[in-house]
């Protein structure tokens, strides 16, 4: 199947991008990488008359490192972090993430900011960027703002994105030097969608902790009890019934096999954490 007929734009600025959506409001779709958005034009799912390409705008491109933060545009594609492209990215748990999202080819064209305007709820970087606690730069025409990412995504394929507004950034915090990362999810073969995730971030300064599960029915879902227990006593604290437990009320549709396999995608990334210790 192919797309509908469209009118193909492409925009040489954010604000040039943002005034050809005014103008065709309604009628319009950004388009960065297209890996999400093109099989849905395929498909006949979105049909919009006009479509925005901003992949080649460079005001939603590079990295920066800010005070507190590490600013990612929203057209980065997959490949340039996981090349190393930029300094400040490399050996950074980032660049394990995208290199595991999804084949090559997608990870050439697909960009951050397209996966999170998407949200699929199987997506990496949905997980990774709650396991961090980013913020999401948005922009319309007549403003700028940040929104948390525990905030943006409201349900599968649901954001808080307004019909004018477009993912600009997505702003990291700076990672401690001690802080451990651990990020793991279930796939029945290499590159397809996640079965279940999960990714766990650890700061021992702070002694704070997060363990986000992806591959849900909805947006990555905390495990807050949890995490208290590593960030005050570390991986011996923790068993995978312990786990399997916390997960009953944010997988109410699935069934025991479901949540022990999600138990061990939680279990697995604690382990790449803190260490391989037999905690169950």
């Amino acid at each position: 199947m192919k797309a509908a007929a469209f009118e193909y734009h492409r925009a040489s600025s954010a604000h040039e991008a943002l005034e050809l959506f005014a103008r065709y409001a309604g009628q319009a779709k950004f388009m960065a990488g297209s890996q999400s958005l093109g099989p849905m034009l395929n498909l006949r799912l979105a049909r919009p008359a006009h479509v925005i390409d901003i992949s080649g705008c460079e005001d939603f491109r590079g990295v920066q490192v800010l005070d507190h933060s590490i600013r990612v545009g929203a057209c980065v594609t997959h490949a340039e972090i996981e090349d190393g492209l930029f300094e400040s990215l490399r050996a950074h748990p980032l660049q394990q993430v995208a290199s595991r999202i999804a084949y090559r080819a997608i990870r050439n064209r697909g960009t951050i900011g397209g996966s999170l305007a998407h949200a699929d709820p199987a997506a990496d970087w949905v997980l990774a960027a709650m396991a961090f606690n980013a913020d999401i730069e948005i922009m319309s025409a007549h403003a700028t703002r940040r929104v948390p990412m525990r905030e943006f995504m409201l349900a599968a394929y649901t954001t808080v994105l307004a019909e004018d507004e477009v993912i600009y950034a997505i702003h990291f915090p700076v990672v401690s030097s001690q802080a451990r990362w651990g990020y793991y999810k279930f796939c029945r073969k290499t590159g397809e969608f996640a079965e279940a995730s999960c990714a766990v971030y650890v700061d021992p300064v702070t002694l704070t902790a997060r363990v986000v599960v992806g591959a849900l029915d909805a947006a990555p879902a905390e495990l807050s009890e949890i995490a208290q227990r590593i960030a005050r006593g570390g991986l011996a604290c923790v068993t995978l019934a312990d786990i399997v437990t916390a997960l009953v009320p944010i997988t109410p549709n699935k069934d025991q096999i479901d949540r022990r396999l999600y138990g061990n995608a939680v279990m697995r990334s604690l382990e790449l954490a803190l260490g391989s210790e037999d905690a169950a």
